[in-house]
């Protein structure tokens, strides 16, 4: 995890950061292009120490290398090295290439620690020392932690922000033992078993009427260009208001209860495309599209990760099945009993709710599965009742 504030380099200085983005962005991919290289038979690739001493020969032949920090360019060669030890663990995918326009960044290490080279001038207003860009300015919006790295970022929008490295400190819980259930939906983004619905911002009303812009300006021109940063503006204005509504929602959640249950969701899998293939093509693929990006704008995914990250070994996930189905109060399963998106009446005993309010009582009264193998919500009727006929 990392600590975020908002950059404001001057147009001298910009110049400069661009250039660090494009050298760590050459590194990174010819090294990449390098490793991608191994075949049976041909012997290991290069590793991180035996490709820094080549970039060490690759500065010395290259003028416009050696013009470049070589801070930048060998931590470039440790994230790569550092991505390709994820793929191996299997807890990432495989190293891609790093695209202009879309990734752009470099990072800093300090053998004393960057906080040595980081100022406070007032309230508002601090600076950090990049290397041959000299002193930067940034937004002071919270305090700066102790770190030995930092990250400079620039996002499509333009816009620019250096990343303090640092774990922070999780979370306590308010140690009255309450419990809590959370479920997530479309319509409603957070129901709580305690009957508050917590909702996420929507989407900017503009984004659509720029992307037509766009898509009707002629490529290559400056027009379309100019029409491409305001949609990514838009994007990144959207995507500010979820990730600060995920972060606060899930710290109120943190601190006020002590054991959190959620539902086990395959996002990626919900979310997935229904176009199929051109021997095989999908139904209804227009309302899918719909129903995806109606997940994504929730937040249900940035939500959960945050809220697992600030309490420690107090959420617990449960099994999605029947739990929207399922009476909090007889335990009784039947499809019937959700009468709308928001109305459950039980067919059984007639206890009425409301519907995600319900399913949110059913995932805190369960268990979760851990890597230990605890114990799991088991419905009182585990099929839906079916009708005579």
């Amino acid at each position: 995890m990392a600590h975020r504030y908002r950059l404001m380099p001057t147009l001298a200085q910009e110049t400069v950061l661009r250039e660090h983005c494009a050298h760590a962005r050459f590194i990174y991919n010819l090294a990449n292009e390098q490793r991608l290289e191994y075949r049976r038979g041909r012997g290991p690739t290069p590793g991180f120490v035996e490709q820094c001493r080549q970039l060490t020969e690759a500065r010395r032949a290259e003028s416009w290398l050696a013009a470049g920090s070589q801070n930048v360019q060998q931590q470039a060669l440790r994230d790569l090295d550092q991505a390709w030890r994820n793929f191996f663990g299997g807890t990432h995918g495989r190293p891609g290439w790093r695209k202009a326009g879309r990734d752009e960044g470099f990072r800093i290490v300090g053998q004393r620690g960057c906080h040595w080279d980081i100022q406070r001038l007032n309230r508002r207003w601090g600076q950090v020392k990049i290397p041959k860009v000299g002193w930067v300015r940034f937004r002071w919006s919270r305090a700066v932690p102790e770190c030995k790295s930092y990250r400079v970022t620039m996002d499509r929008s333009g816009r620019w922000h250096v990343a303090f490295a640092a774990i922070p400190a999780p979370i306590p819980g308010p140690g009255t033992g309450d419990v809590v259930g959370i479920d997530r939906g479309v319509v409603v983004s957070l129901a709580l078993s305690t009957g508050e619905a917590v909702q996420a911002p929507l989407p900017r009303s503009n984004i659509e009427r720029l992307q037509r812009r766009v898509a009707r300006a002629k490529f290559g021109g400056n027009r379309r260009q100019r029409a491409k940063i305001r949609l990514a503006r838009a994007y990144a204005r959207s995507a500010d208001r979820r990730k600060d509504w995920a972060e606060k929602a899930s710290t109120d959640i943190a601190r006020r209860f002590d054991v959190i249950r959620i539902e086990d969701l395959r996002i990626q899998n919900m979310t997935r495309s229904a176009r199929g293939t051109i021997e095989k093509p999908g139904r209804n693929v227009r309302q899918k599209a719909g129903l995806n990006r109606a997940i994504l704008a929730q937040g249900w995914g940035l939500f959960a990760k945050r809220l697992e990250q600030k309490a420690v070994g107090r959420v617990e996930k449960v099994p999605p099945a029947f739990t929207s189905q399922r009476c909090s109060c007889c335990g009784h399963v039947d499809p019937k009993s959700r009468k709308s998106q928001a109305d459950f009446v039980c067919t059984a005993c007639g206890y009425a709710d409301n519907a995600d309010v319900n399913a949110a009582k059913n995932i805190a009264a369960g268990h979760a599965v851990t890597a230990r193998g605890g114990p799991q919500l088991e419905p009182v009727n585990r099929e839906p009742l079916r009708s005579a006929a």
